[in-house]
């Protein structure tokens, strides 16, 4: 079953009903902490059922803790101790036991309790969850209501086991936080309309291979790679799709954890990493001198626009053959980095700036050598205000490693969009349009247009969407005579309606108080400073 637009805004409203002071940012930490423990608790339950038949979980524990732990540790990756499942709490608040000790204890236990091969996947999940904030409460008793309030909200939410419905409520989740929490949200949000159409420009013609890699240098909740994988024919059999991925932010980086399990992708499919993607490499790059970086089959990011980087001593990092962004602005940094890590016959999209298009200096000698080295494919103008902490447009570009040929294919996509309140939103036929545009790779009039390399040259090397997509509508010509018989009509309406006021003024009854003001009005109406 799909969650329905008005569950999802149902549960939305309730959700802001019990935010209290919280700000959204913060507040979904709360939230997505416990709606992901639960989501791991009762996967631990429901495991326990199958293997256990009939037996208490409680009692095979206090046989042999250690034998136990392992167990579970085997299949899942995680521990969750008896009396620290999310029905545990939810049973504790029905009888009154309910304390915020409870939630601080298993969610220690369940930390320490993550297996070796699992940590880079679960350790430290919920740090996000600070028990002892004052947001919550003034003392631990108001602190456990507010808890308390929440998994009696979460418990409520009943979710299918589905992890596509899971999935899409986190989703959804996701991008209400994101528009309702200012212009930060941009850093861990991309529309899943764009989303869309890079997932099905980057799977297209390869979504029957039976195994694929993916890489987003910059993933955010990771909403891209998911949407990536979901075009794959194996995008539910473990081990067919490997998910990799880096995060500075380490809350963003819980988020996409969260995210991707939510999903239903299981642990061991997941690496993600949270680190500096720019400040350091994919640690399986140069070991011992020797350069053997990992390849991925695709790559796309939605790096942050123009951010200041530290770009000394880049030159001898091999990421950077094609040159070093400027300090000012890392747009090609992150491309180059994606691009490096794509394998021979990958493909990559990145969300960037329309700056990255005609800048000069060491942007415009980077962007040169792509072209001649026939790795842009195409270039795509976004609409403006589609994302939450920018109003400008975008564009997405799409990159290839060995290209047969050196043209590029530009579309202006900027006027295709739904108007919203607070943004812009591509509509599914426009997804449709540029999807489609992308596949044929043929000129479409005021739409797109495929540049060769000698047009391209011409224009030295700079890759303006107007340079090569005319969408100018030529304005209908003014009928003069039409606009002088409309002015000639309109005057005589005038006249019209002022001999009929003129007739109406003179049937007024007049005294000495109004006679110099009618008189006055009479001498208007009579057409005397009409010239």
């Amino acid at each position: 079953m799909a969650l329905t637009a008005d569950r999802q805004a149902l549960i939305w409203k309730t959700l802001n009903e019990t935010r209290g002071k919280i700000e959204p940012s913060e507040y979904k930490n709360y939230i997505f902490g416990i709606m992901f423990y639960k989501f791991l608790s009762e996967k631990a339950q429901l495991w326990l059922d199958e293997m256990l038949r009939g037996e208490k979980w409680a009692d095979i524990w206090a046989q042999d803790p250690e034998k136990a732990k392992n167990f579970m540790q085997s299949r899942l990756g995680y521990v969750i101790e008896p009396g620290d499942m999310f029905s545990d709490w939810k049973e504790a608040i029905n009888t009154d036991k309910f304390n915020i000790m409870m939630v601080k204890d298993a969610l220690t236990r369940f930390d320490n309790g993550v297996s070796p091969e699992a940590k880079s996947d679960y350790a430290g999940i919920f740090s996000d969850i600070d028990l002892g904030s004052s947001r919550l409460g003034a003392n631990a008793q108001t602190r456990a209501a507010t808890m308390m309030d929440w998994i009696n909200l979460m418990d409520e939410i009943e979710l299918d086991t589905d992890a596509d419905v899971l999935g899409d409520l986190y989703e959804y989740l996701i991008g209400m936080f994101a528009a309702n929490s200012g212009a930060k949200a941009g850093e861990f949000y991309t529309p899943h309309q764009v989303s869309d159409v890079m997932a099905r420009i980057l799977t297209a013609g390869r979504e029957n291979q039976e195994s694929y890699t993916l890489y987003d240098p910059t993933m955010g909740s990771g909403s891209l790679l998911i949407t990536t994988a979901s075009y794959m024919k194996n995008a539910g059999v473990q081990g067919a799709i490997k998910y990799y991925g880096q995060e500075l932010i380490t809350t963003t980086y819980n988020l996409a954890r969260m995210n991707l399990m939510m999903h239903g992708v299981e642990y061991n499919d997941i690496n993600l990493r949270n680190s500096d993607t720019l400040a350091g490499d994919w640690p399986d790059g140069t070991v011992d001198g020797v350069d053997s970086p990992r390849m991925f089959d695709a790559v796309m990011a939605n790096p942050p626009y123009s951010q200041k980087w530290d770009s000394e001593n880049r030159e001898d990092d091999p990421r950077f053959k094609f040159g070093v962004a400027p300090k000012g602005k890392a747009d090609y940094a992150f491309l180059l980095h994606g691009l490096y890590h794509l394998n021979n016959n990958g493909r990559m999209a990145i969300v960037l700036p329309h700056g990255i298009l005609f800048r000069g200096a060491a942007e415009g000698r980077i962007r040169q050598a792509l072209l001649e080295n026939r790795n842009i494919s195409a270039v795509i103008g976004l609409p403006a205000n589609i994302f939450t902490n920018t109003s400008i447009p975008t564009i997405i570009m799409v990159l290839e490693k060995n290209r047969a040929t050196d043209d590029v294919l530009f579309i202006d996509a900027s006027k295709g969009f739904e108007k919203q309140k607070n943004s812009n939103k591509l509509r599914q036929e426009d997804i449709e349009k540029i999807v489609d545009t992308y596949l044929k790779r043929e000129d479409v009039e005021k739409y797109a247009h495929v540049a060769t390399m000698d047009e391209i040259r011409e224009n030295d090397f700079n890759l303006n969407i107007p340079r090569y997509v005319d969408t100018f509508e030529e304005e209908e010509p003014i009928d003069l005579v039409k606009v002088n018989q409309d002015i000639v009509s309109v005057e005589a309406d005038i006249k019209k309606e002022e001999a009929e006021l003129l007739e109406l003024v003179n049937q007024l009854a007049v005294n000495d108080d109004s006679k110099a003001v009618i008189d006055s009005l009479k001498s208007l109406l009579s057409g005397g400073n009409h010239e």
